[in-house]
């Protein structure tokens, strides 16, 4: 896990070494372990190290005989890559050198590699740059056009450190925030960066774009038939998921929840390592929400897990809100980027990588919002139709404009209704919010995270379900309950289960008349919506679609303080936002 940056140059065209040490700089939190650059006249590369496999040879850029690599993630089936590329005189030990090997031989490397990775390859051979990302879009990669050619980076912030690109933000892009929590599609709220999409292999020339291809996550293998014969073919493709998914030369360990997801990793983990898996969990400690930590240690002891735990109150919220914003750059207003934060503080105290559910529900349909979605007319459910601030009457446009992108992927999809359900989250709330939220989390603490149900076999198999294995009688995660009730009694597969929720709306509650007063006066909410209907709304936090609304308010001023109007994150959440009006 790294970060990684440059441009692929025009003709005649030249990059600073100032413009290189900037991104160097701006990613340094992704890569605190060791950093690499290499310039010619096609590409400038730069690249911050997390050494997690190969610690002591593996330093990047990575050199064959006619190509140079930089990558951000990793390839789990290194190994056996390495065997069938017998020819090839590998130098290192890292389990990203097999690509350039790969590329040789003119393979897609897209359909070859299992891991997470994004890639930049320069083949000087075809005079050629070759930009990558996984199917799932767990690692970021974004793109800017500048007079230099094209520039990309694992984080958009460092293209605007840099001066590739503006800060210039979109307003309709934040009002579809607001309402979604996340943006969807390939253009982010910076008008001039665009996400790599998921799945993408871009071939570039001069500068320019020549070709591109983007694979699907999701290849259809065979039906497993009955219920028993698909609940062993489960246990074969987790137990071999996550075994890859544990290749590291570092300390690892995973993040558990009071849920199904990481009760599975959990159990799988525990079966195959002689050494007692190292958990860790958050809570919270307001009584508004479910505290997940006993489920979470019934679990850990059902194993004999080493367990530790962190209680995230109202304090530690106010304290370190700007700093947590700030993690996010490209935004993503889940409230859940709290409890992350503090957990991946937590963990690099110990590990260097955390294994984590994240993909559990999006490809065994554990979302009640798909079986909604999957209902016969005229009972069906549209998925995300309404937005907290519906009815409401804070924002200064109520058009439907903020739907389009959720539209726009809808009509793509194909499927059963409940498949379709599933893809339109694979495609947009998965890459551009959950794995958004937990790589930024986890990478600002120099802590690596995988994700082993994000894997080309177990989405291979998860999508061979007959949509009755997925859920059934209002149950979602159907088979993944069975074979857990089998593997793990201890986390009550079957019994009522409460959604993983955070009580910022109670925090904000407690604080509404100094937290409604300087958000109603941040900039870019007296911009987008109406100031004293805002204040009044803070004295409702306490009321569920109100508080989601608040919280999405509180984190836009604090994510355009920081990225629009350049304000440090110094101090606590109070001072940061009255920072804004001197």
């Amino acid at each position: 896990m790294c970060g990684i940056a440059g441009l692929a140059l025009k003709p005649g065209a030249h990059v600073g070494i100032d413009t290189l040490r900037m991104l160097d700089k701006a990613l340094a939190h992704r890569g605190p372990d060791g950093s690499g650059m290499y310039v010619n006249e096609r590409v400038a590369f730069v690249h911050r190290r997390l050494a997690v496999v190969d610690v002591a040879t593996g330093d990047q850029p990575l050199y064959g005989a006619s190509s140079t690599l930089i990558a951000n993630g990793e390839i789990y089936n290194n190994p056996e890559l390495r065997k069938s590329l017998s020819h090839a005189n590998f130098s290192t030990l890292s389990d990203c050198e097999p690509p350039l090997f790969l590329n040789r031989e003119g393979t897609d490397i897209v359909l070859k590699l299992r891991g997470m990775f994004a890639i930049a390859l320069d083949d000087s051979e075809r005079g050629v740059v070759f930009l990558f990302r996984d199917p799932f879009g767990i690692k970021p990669l974004y793109v800017g056009h500048s007079a230099s050619g094209l520039a990309f980076a694992s984080e958009p912030q460092a293209l605007i450190a840099a001066k590739l690109s503006p800060a210039t933000v979109d307003p309709q892009r934040l009002v579809e925030l607001l309402h979604l929590q996340f943006c969807t599609g390939t253009t982010t709220v910076f008008p001039t960066i665009s996400r790599l999409p998921p799945g993408s292999t871009v071939r570039l020339r001069d500068g320019v774009v020549e070709s591109s291809t983007i694979h699907d996550p999701i290849e259809l293998g065979d039906s497993p038939g009955n219920e028993e014969a698909a609940l062993q073919r489960l246990d074969a493709v987790l137990a071999e998921s996550v075994e890859l998914h544990q290749r590291s030369d570092v300390p690892f360990g995973m993040f558990l929840s009071g849920g199904i997801d990481s009760a599975t990793i959990l159990a799988v983990m525990a079966r195959i390592n002689e050494q007692k898996v190292q958990a860790f969990t958050a809570g919270f400690d307001h009584p508004s929400v479910a505290d997940e930590r006993e489920a979470a240690e019934n679990c850990a002891r059902a194993v004999g897990a080493r367990h530790e735990r962190v209680e995230v109150n109202e304090r530690m919220v106010w304290r370190y809100l700007p700093a947590i914003v700030s993690a996010m750059d490209d935004p993503v207003a889940d409230p859940a980027i709290i409890p992350t934060w503090f957990l991946a503080k937590l963990a690099r105290s110990s590990v260097k990588v955390v294994l984590s559910g994240e993909g559990g529900d999006e490809l065994f349909a554990g979302y009640g919002r798909y079986r909604g979605a999957a209902r016969p007319w005229p009972f069906v459910r549209p998925m995300r139709k309404n937005s907290p601030f519906a009815s409401l009457g804070v924002l200064r446009n109520e058009n439907d404009q903020w739907r389009t992108g959720i539209d726009r992927i809808r009509s793509r999809v194909s499927g059963t209704k409940l498949t379709r359900a599933q893809r339109e989250d694979i495609a947009e709330w998965l890459p551009n919010d959950l794995l958004l939220k937990l790589d930024r989390c986890l990478m600002t603490h120099g802590v690596e995270g995988r994700t082993p149900f994000l894997d080309r076999e177990v989405g291979r198999f998860a999508f061979s379900l007959p949509d009755r294995l997925r859920a059934r009688r209002g149950v979602g995660k159907y088979l993944l309950r069975r074979w857990l009730e089998r593997h793990m009694p201890a986390a009550r597969p079957f019994a009522p289960k409460q959604g993983f929720d955070v009580p910022i709306g109670a925090w904000i509650e407690a604080r509404s008349a100094k937290l409604g007063d300087l958000v109603a006066r941040a900039p870019i909410v007296e911009q987008l919506a109406k100031p004293g209907t805002v204040r009044e709304l803070f004295s409702h936090a306490g009321e569920k679609s109100a508080g989601v609304a608040c919280w999405r308010l509180l984190f836009l001023a604090v994510w355009h303080g920081r990225y629009a109007l350049g304000r440090p994150a110094d101090g606590d959440v109070f001072d940061f936002l009255a920072e804004q009006r001197r």
